[in-house]
């Protein structure tokens, strides 16, 4: 059951970045805007990120690091942050997926999950 001080909502919106890729180098680039919201009740800081990339070979890469793009965001009931990051995967088409480590301003800490969403260069996919 979850509670609603602690509720945090993320969509993610990829872009294929056809300019920063090389495909005979099996490189491709892909930008994502995260808008991170709080729906819940107390305002919670993002101190960190836990990302899984999986590529469409099945390879997988784990990236943790502290907050986001720089920045630890405190975001009050209410409000929103969007930033904008990106990545590189060997492969046309993968996934990311992941979550964000949050401590509300009461002192509990909580993971934000971030819901799989699709990296893949337009036309690629049916």
């Amino acid at each position: 059951m979850s509670d609603n001080r602690y509720r945090i909502d993320v969509t993610v919106s990829p872009q294929y970045l056809p300019a920063q890729s090389r495909p005979e180098q099996n490189r491709y680039a892909f930008a994502y805007t995260v808008t991170i919201e709080n729906n819940g009740e107390l305002a919670a800081q993002l101190l960190s990120r836990h990302w899984i990339i999986t590529d469409g070979d099945g390879q997988v890469q784990e990236v943790r690091g502290d907050g986001v793009v720089g920045e630890q965001p405190l975001i009050a009931p209410g409000q929103r942050h969007v930033y904008t990051s990106g990545t590189l995967m060997a492969t046309e088409v993968g996934n990311m997926q992941g979550s964000y480590r949050m401590v509300a301003t009461d002192g509990h800490a909580f993971d934000a999950p971030i819901a799989p969403f699709r990296l893949a260069v337009p036309g690629v996919l049916h």
